[in-house]
């Protein structure tokens, strides 16, 4: 591969290209490196999913009324629920090293000002899916779990199902991650050309309504949890645009210093 005066990456056209053979052996060896990070953290959170499992149903639990408790309704729940929760976990700890692999992955083939916008996206994407998790965790589980707890009918014991909270947690703690990623989304879209920032803030009423909809679809029938994926979608909608604006900017410089270098 060889290098212009200017430190820039040659189109890929002029790129020495790497055999598909060593494309193929690079990709493995990096699928390698992503399951053993994930199986060492496996290995590292399992011993300890019991009590994991009782943090992340504290939200609900400390809800209930004296003397009611979470139960198992399948002979295979106290087994399976810590097991699955230990094993997306693990995912989810390992979530920075998958993408560093990732990254290590595609960066050669990117020019100079790519690598410099996509590094900072990738890290803020970490962050923001973390972001999303914990403010699932701490805001909208005690709003949600007070809500459906507090409109049951009289005289009904409220017994929920271990495995079943644990799907429906870790659904919003998904849909959470994922909904926080919008101002990611927002400047991919600005920089691949998909559409400007002057067209997405005269698509803003249309935005709000989507962000309702998804809030929806996402989250249980209930205002508040709706409310509160929407309200923030909204928000992070607006920030990508600004940071949109940005990267736009400096994106537009780096063409222009290439053309004036070729």
């Amino acid at each position: 591969m060889t290098a212009n005066t200017h430190g820039q990456q040659p189109p890929p056209e002029e790129q020495q290209e790497m055999p598909l053979i060593e494309h193929l052996l690079e990709l493995r060896s990096r699928l390698l490196k992503i399951v053993l990070a994930v199986v060492i953290c496996f290995a590292a959170i399992y011993p300890f999913a019991n009590e994991l499992y009782l943090l992340i149903s504290e939200p609900l639990r400390e809800l209930l009324p004296v003397g009611q408790t979470m139960i198992a309704t399948d002979i295979t729940s106290p087994f399976f629920a810590p097991l699955k929760l230990a094993l997306v976990l693990s995912v989810f700890v390992a979530i920075p090293y998958i993408l560093f692999q990732i990254w290590s992955f595609i960066a050669p083939g990117l020019y100079t000002h790519e690598k410099r916008l996509a590094f900072p996206l990738l890290f803020t994407s970490v962050i923001l899916f973390y972001a999303g998790a914990v403010f699932a965790y701490f805001v909208v589980f005690p709003l949600v779990f007070g809500f459906f707890t507090a409109i049951g009918p009289e005289g009904i014991v409220e017994l929920p199902d271990i495995n079943s909270y644990l799907n429906f947690v870790l659904k919003m703690f998904f849909a959470f991650g994922v909904a926080f990623e919008i101002p990611i989304a927002t400047v991919l879209l600005i920089l691949s050309g998909a559409t400007t920032p002057q067209d997405l803030a005269a698509k803003r009423p249309y935005v709000v309504v989507a962000c309702f909809i998804i809030g929806m679809m996402l989250t249980p029938p209930d205002i508040i949890s709706q409310t509160l994926l929407a309200v923030p979608m909204w928000i992070l909608f607006e920030f990508g645009i600004i940071f949109g604006r940005m990267a736009h900017r400096e994106a537009d410089a780096a063409s222009e210093e290439r053309q004036e270098h070729e």
